[in-house]
This record gives structure tokens, sequence and C-alpha cells, in this order.
């Protein structure tokens, strides 16, 4: 109960901040380079919304029916779509550098890491063979984090 009372915490935060960036002109790239990026994080979310399903989306960190998901980006990350969030919202304030949208991109940061933690929490929970696919599956980037 904690975790899912956190988590909805976190998503009010994390939209508040996003938000801030968005409404500062801070958060989409203006090169080659930046916008490639951003492409790649978006198509990363599409893949990754795609293989899971509209199942999974909601502000609590509630596991969803239907089995634990370990094809498509999953099987190499088990947080896709954190991912692409946080390679979107940082290359946008690498583009648009200041100290306020830094720490507006480390609260969105902060905030995805906590959803995470509560969601796993509920993942070892929900599904048996979720410490296994977490031991050997990267949590955002594959080979790294």
């Amino acid at each position: 109960m904690v975790s899912r009372s956190v988590s909805i915490l976190a998503t009010v935060v994390l939209m508040a901040a996003a938000a801030t960036l968005v409404f500062r002109g801070a958060i989409l790239g203006t090169g080659p380079v930046s916008i490639s990026l951003q492409l790649l994080g978006l198509a990363l979310m599409v893949w990754a919304r795609l293989t899971f399903g509209w199942r999974s989306f909601h502000y609590a960190a509630n596991p969803t029916q239907g089995g634990l998901v370990t094809k498509g980006p999953y099987r190499y990350i088990r947080n896709p779509i954190y991912a692409a969030a946080w390679l979107i919202i940082w290359t946008g304030v690498a583009v648009h550098w200041s100290p306020t949208n830094a720490a507006l991109a480390a609260v969105v940061a902060v905030t995805l890491l906590i959803r995470i933690a509560c969601e796993e929490q509920l993942l070892h929970a929900a599904y048996p063979d979720y410490a296994e696919y977490s031991r050997k599956t990267a949590r955002l980037v594959p080979f790294v984090l």
C-alpha cells in the first residue's frame, strides 16, 4: 500500500517537473544529434508500449494481470519506457542547459527511480520469476545499470 501511495506522489511530482520543462521550452532538441537521440527515445517508448500493451498505463505501481513481459525491449531493459523518458528529457536539457533546467531534470530522474523502486517491490511479490529476470536484465541501460 505504501509503495502505491509513494508511486502516485512521485508521478504527480514527475508530471509537474516535466510540464515545467515543457513550458520553459527546455524539452525538444534543436539539432540533428539531439533530435536523433530524442527520436530514438520515442521509438524505444513506442516499442515498449506496443510490446507491453496498454495494460501498464496507470499512476500507481500496480502489477498488471497477464504475466511478466520479457520480450521486445524488456529482454534487454526492465524499464524501457522510463529509460526512454530519461533519454528524451536529458537530451532536451543538455540542449537548453541551465541550472534550473538541470534541477528539473534531476527531479524527473529521481521520481522515475522512486517509481522503479516501488514497481519492482510489487513485481517481486506478484511474479515469482521476477527475481531471476531482474538478475539478468538491466534496469535502465543495457550492460550498465
